[in-house]
């Protein structure tokens, strides 16, 4: 019986070779889709679980509120004090481990590179599963002045990977020491939120207790492994309890010293949890945060395209159904019963979709480097062959086939024998449900065709905003033991280059710091260490008062420039001569000299925050280098040599200052490629679908449009008789498509603080664009009908 129905279906399926290709096309389309993000998805929820002991690690966290009870921040970071501590008084944590990020030089073989690297406890190893490949991991990390670096920097250094014992140059205290190899790891694995190339051991200032303010000095990640039936509640519990009396002199300290009022409650968070939380996400030495919206996101459109590709095959099988009308009344007459052709229509569905399963299994193998590129993932071919994944496509694929065969197969077994063999068999009704189906496909289609224009507008948006100051043609030169002398000698000799136009030193661009003013208000502002030639050379104007100047000697003593935002915070009618208390509580005052415009100091996915401007002598580090346009690489090689003459012991690490704007917008362009993607997939199915079914009209209306050829009809009547009915179809899609779109692209933009207004003109390009395509697909198979034979078509059985 199976043998006799994959025969049928075989010579169905070679008999009407079109329908049959368009078929096939559509469902592998939308298998290779399911696929791709079933792999998507694996690999998001995989990550931190490859460790023994994942399911009982947890990072410390804390959450600050308000003496009003709310909220205020989490934080994912804890002190050098919390892992000893915790773990001495709370028996259900078996072990700790702190975990810090931090920049280093290395010289090696004549060059000095600046690299990432991670100052660990020596029980690192024994916590979390990172192969080691030499040495021992017990003992690697207890001594000072020891290395455990990764196989990549082995074979990078010594192009080996037996360096045990060996030595590498790491800076220090502005000087090269040589660290003592004691082990070699494995590649990290790329679904881990911990990865590093170098592990220094980490040890603890004695000065630092809980009866001091370091208690809050966060700036390590602490990690702890939990006894597996550890209550969780409890052990939070304790912590709290902990912080209260351990540490409440450090509280009455940051309150008497900070005058910082909130209250902070540590919590756990799972190790596992890390990678897809949005307001505890891997950073500060933890790396690759993601956001489970983004496979909420992927997981619709490939919703969408299988979606369309099964309403392919409903649509083009109930259409065909009439050609096959007198087989099923034979076959019911020899004596088939219903429930047999049932399972032969099913078995036709499920032979076809095998088909388009293998060649999906083929589309993935071709188009995954591209994908990952895209996703920003490194997801292998092996990948496809996991257990857990197989389960996975064959779900898919049981699914779609039965998704794709039972309407059809229900309808098509329904057929009387008497009406077939007689040909009086005709649908009941007016295809309501093939109608209702093919609106659906371009509503569909339109929808992500409209996101796909939002996401470029707005990312169009985001790149061509003015921020506010000029970012061109500037090179950010970093040292972060800058000293304005040392600046002034590096400026001397680089302005004796004509390529070089102007230099000015500057800390980094996130620094945040807290101020009083109106004689107690206590503000957070971003700090920004200038001097007086940083603002001409971005060309940031000011709106009121001066800028810094060498004729006012004691600008860097008593002088802070500040920008809008921070006058609106502040609530000054006339802010120049206003006075701020910073550091706070320190007794030093500095007077508000000039105000500068508001400009976009972070990316426009951050709102403009009060900022102030001081000039100290120490405090740099970067120096902002402005050159003349087309010189890029001359002034780079220039500026390199001169920086290595002055600063043999430091890296040479430049960036651009315009392409590091653009970086922060690296996520909105890669989706905007997704998106683009999702949408032409979905509009390419939905018109070889409509090919199909403007095939199959044609042929039902051929003895029609012969006799109207005949009465004298002309082509293109002829041809907006058969287009007419589906550009309807079409256009009413639109109705339910264009408020949807609409709702869910201003939702999405909700997320941005800085974002344009929606463009209407959207709906009109969408529109013109899905009405233009499914014009030209039904339009060709019309022209190709109505330019037939009449003599034929009146011939045509």
């Amino acid at each position: 019986m199976i043998k006799n129905y994959i025969k049928i279906a075989w010579r169905s399926l070679v008999h009407n070779k079109v329908y049959s290709l368009i078929n096939i096309v559509g469902l592998s389309i939308g298998l290779s889709a399911a696929i791709l993000i079933l792999l998507y998805v694996k690999d998001e929820i995989s990550y931190d679980r490859f460790h023994t002991q994942s399911p009982n690690i947890y990072r410390v966290v804390s959450d600050w509120y308000h003496p009003d009870g709310s909220i205020g921040h989490r934080d994912g970071m804890s002190s050098n004090l919390q892992g000893p501590i915790f773990k001495t008084k709370i028996p259900e944590i078996e072990a700790f481990v702190r975990y810090s990020s931090v920049f280093r030089d290395i010289r090696a073989k004549g060059e000095v590179k600046g690299y990432e690297m991670n100052y660990t406890d020596s029980n690192f190893f024994s916590v979390f599963d990172f192969p080691m490949l030499a040495g021992d991991p017990k003992t690697a990390l207890v001594k000072p002045m020891s290395v455990v670096i990764s196989e990549e920097m082995a074979l990078k250094f010594f192009n080996s990977v037996e360096v045990v014992g060996k030595t590498l140059e790491i800076s220090s205290d502005n000087q090269f020491t040589p660290y003592l190899i004691t082990g070699v790891t494995k590649k990290c694995p790329e679904n881990s939120s911990i990865k590093f190339h170098f592990l220094l051991p980490k040890f603890v200032n004695p000065e630092e207790t809980a009866a001091t303010e370091w208690w809050f000095n966060f700036s390590y990640h602490t990690f702890v492994l939990l006894n597996p039936k550890a209550n969780i509640a409890n052990v939070v519990k304790k912590m709290k309890e902990i912080n209260a009396s351990d540490a409440a002199q450090a509280n009455k300290i940051i309150l008497e010293k900070y005058e910082i009022k909130d209250k902070v409650v540590f919590n756990l968070q799972r190790l596992q949890d890390i990678h897809l939380s949005t307001d505890l996400p891997a950073q500060y030495g933890l790396l690759e945060a993601s956001n489970p919206t983004y496979s909420y996101i992927l997981s619709a459109i490939t919703l969408f395209i299988l979606l369309i590709a099964c309403i392919n095959f409903v649509n083009l099988t109930v259409a065909r159904s009439l050609k096959r009308a007198k087989e099923i009344g034979v076959r019911k007459v020899v004596g088939s019963s219903r429930k047999q052709l049932i399972w032969q229509f099913l078995g036709e569905s499920f032979f076809l979709s095998f088909i388009a399963f293998t060649l999906a299994i083929l589309v993935v193998q071709l188009i995954l480097p591209t994908f990952n590129q895209l996703a920003n993932k490194s997801l292998s071919i092996s990948y496809l062959f996991d257990a857990q994944l197989l389960l996975g496509y064959f779900l898919v694929f049981v699914v779609t086939s039965f998704l794709a065969g039972f309407y059809p197969a229900m309808v098509l077994s329904g057929y009387s024998p008497v009406k077939t063999l007689y040909g009086q068999m005709m649908f009941s009704g007016k295809s309501y449900l093939q109608k209702s189906l093919v609106i659906l496909q371009f509503a569909l289609a339109s929808f992500l065709i409209i996101l796909s224009f939002s996401f470029y507008s707005h990312f169009n948006f985001l790149i061509n905003k003015d921020l506010g100051y000029d970012d061109s043609n500037t090179i950010m030169v970093e040292k972060w033991d800058l000293t304005k002398q040392n600046a002034e000698v590096l400026k001397e000799q680089l302005l004796k280059n004509p390529n070089i136009l102007q230099l000015a030193p500057k800390n980094g661009e996130n620094w945040e710091d807290l101020g009083k003013i109106n004689g107690g208000q206590k503000l957070n502002f971003g700090l920004g260490i200038i001097d007086e030639e940083f603002l001409p050379l971005y060309k940031i104007p000011l709106v009121r008062g001066r800028n810094f100047s060498k004729d006012f000697p004691t600008d860097s003593t008593q002088s802070v420039l500040v920008n809008e935002t921070f006058v609106k915070k502040a609530n000054w009618k006339n802010p120049l001569g206003q006075i701020v208390d910073y550091p706070i509580n320190s007794g030093r005052k500095y007077q508000v000299v000039g105000i500068v415009k508001d400009y976009h100091y972070q990316s426009l996915n951050t709102e403009i925050k009060p900022q102030m401007f001081v000039m100290q002598s120490t405090g740099f580090g970067f120096l902002n280098i402005k050159i003349k346009p087309n010189t890029e690489t001359a002034s780079i090689v220039f500026i390199e040599k001169t920086f290595k003459d002055l600063f043999p012991m430091n890296a040479f690490v430049y960036k651009f200052k315009d392409l590091e704007n653009q970086k922060a917008y690296e996520s909105e362009q890669k989706w905007k490629q997704i998106m683009l993607f999702g949408a032409i997939l979905t509009i390419f199915i939905s018109c070889i679908g409509l090919f199909g079914l403007a095939t199959l009209s044609a042929e039902k209306r051929t003895k029609e449009i012969g006799v109207r050829k005949v009465m004298g009809a002309s082509v293109t009547s002829i041809v907006k008789l058969l287009s007419t009915d589906f550009l309807k179809l079409v256009s009413l899609s639109f109705i339910i498509s264009f408020p949807l779109a609409y709702l869910a692209s201003q939702k999405w933009l909700e997320n941005y603080p800085y974002r344009e207004v929606f463009n209407w003109w959207i709906f009109g390009i969408t529109a013109i664009t899905t009405i233009a395509i499914a014009l030209l697909t039904v339009g060709w198979q019309a022209i190709r009908a109505a330019l037939m034979n009449p003599v034929k078509s009146l011939k045509v059985e």
